[in-house]
């Protein structure tokens, strides 16, 4: 069989990205770093300790399912920006284990966006039994049925050891089912939180972009003004396009990213349908509330970056056409200053010609006299003086016909 060189890659790309089945009770810790390309190798390097004792980590495994030191079960999963690594414990674990556990994770390069406990229960009563010891704040309480059967209970504010905390009662769910439902459940969240990393820097470019906007309407009124130099116009458009370009720069993968998250995020919600209960606030409330406000502002930005980089382009292009503008008038002034020299050349080259033509006549009749005179002297002809005279007129058209043709001859296309 000729397989083609990525079905390998294709087909388990399909079936990544699984938790094992989950029975309750359980509690799960999960991180989500954002690792950068020079801590890749090192990260390889723990996992596959871990994994396999002594060899690294495939740099280009994507997902990888087995335990810590201790015997906890893991799975750990690449992604573009960074690694999700989850430990699963069956039941309550004990405090030293926990303890070990927590030191395994924190020593794996990368920030953490996002870190959070689990706790599984098989049901609505011993999550109630449980839920004043978690210590949420009632008045952030987010709390709804997923899944069809299964409930969970979250503030998703952060709690000790900087952890965020998520309860959930699987309600007599199979282990397959609760797995999935979990595992959608922390990737709504973990998508939302790296969608949200735009925003600081969205709300800080803001101002930057009022100063843009300002600059480029006073720029615009300098080029209205046929009395501001050129050059200054056009530094000013190409220091403006420039920082316009940067700030783009700066933000232009995130605004990306944020919008591709944003999708996933709609999603896993469309997958969980969260069903609101009492007075609790329902998971879809909580994140439309928060996040699609963040996202509609990351998409005007976007959108006024664009508009702003498409303002300057126009300016540049209208400079252009003034600068442009200005150098034709200048070009058809000096053109014709150029064509009244030489008319004025050409004038005093006729004048120059005429003045020549009856200078060779006159020397030609002066040579012409001399020889009728020489001939009077020694013939007696009467006639010297009338052969003079006609002679002036053969004399200035035969010298006028020769100077043309000579400049008939230079002028001439064919030389």
């Amino acid at each position: 069989m000729r397989e083609h060189e990525l079905r390998q890659q294709i087909n388990t790309e399909m079936h990544l990205r699984r938790w094992p089945p989950l029975n309750a009770p359980a509690y799960l810790l999960q991180n989500l770093r954002i690792v950068a390309p020079e801590e890749r190798d090192a990260e390889n390097e723990i996992v596959g300790r871990w994994l396999y004792s002594s060899a690294p980590l495939d740099p280009t495994c994507r997902h990888v399912s087995g335990s810590l030191p201790g015997g906890t079960p893991l799975t750990w999963e690449r992604h573009t920006e960074g690694s999700t690594i989850t430990v699963f414990h069956a039941g309550a674990p004990e405090k030293l284990v926990l303890d070990d556990t927590l030191r395994e994770l924190d020593s794996l390069p990368g920030k953490v966006l996002r870190a959070t406990e689990i706790i599984l229960v098989a049901s609505e009563r011993d999550a109630h039994s449980i839920l004043p010891g978690l210590n949420f704040n009632d008045g952030e309480l987010v709390s709804s049925q997923i899944g069809g059967a299964m409930r969970f209970w979250s503030d998703f504010r952060l709690h000790e050891r900087r952890y965020g905390r998520v309860l959930v009662a699987t309600c007599g769910a199979e282990a397959g089912t609760i797995s999935r439902i979990v595992q959608q459940l922390q990737e709504l969240g973990n998508y939302r939180n790296l969608a949200l990393l735009a925003l600081p820097t969205v709300r800080r470019q803001w101002a930057e972009l009022d100063g843009a906007e300002a600059e480029l309407g006073r720029i615009a009124e300098r080029v209205s003004d046929p009395a501001t130099n050129d050059d200054d116009l056009l530094e000013g458009v190409s220091e403006l396009s420039l920082n316009i370009a940067n700030l783009t720069n700066e933000v232009g993968y995130r605004l990306d990213a944020t919008r591709a998250y944003a999708e996933l995020v709609a999603e896993r919600l469309e997958d969980l349908a969260p069903e609101p209960i009492g007075n609790h606030q329902s998971l879809t409330s909580f994140t439309r509330r928060r996040l699609m406000p963040a996202v509609r502002t990351c998409a005007a930005h976007r959108d006024r970056l664009l508009i702003l980089s498409q303002r300057a382009a126009n300016l540049t292009a209208l400079l252009r056409a003034r600068v442009e503008t200005r150098i034709e008038n200048q070009n058809a002034r000096l053109l014709g200053s150029m064509e009244r020299t030489s008319q004025r050349q050409m004038r005093l080259q006729q004048l120059v010609e005429g003045l020549s033509i009856f200078a060779l006549a006159y020397y030609g009749v002066g040579l012409l006299g001399y020889v009728l005179d020489a001939m009077d002297e020694h013939q007696g002809l009467p006639t010297h003086a009338m052969i003079k005279a006609w002679a002036v007129p053969v004399f200035m058209a035969t010298i006028w016909l020769g100077i043309h043709a000579v400049k008939r001859r230079i002028l001439s296309d064919d030389g």
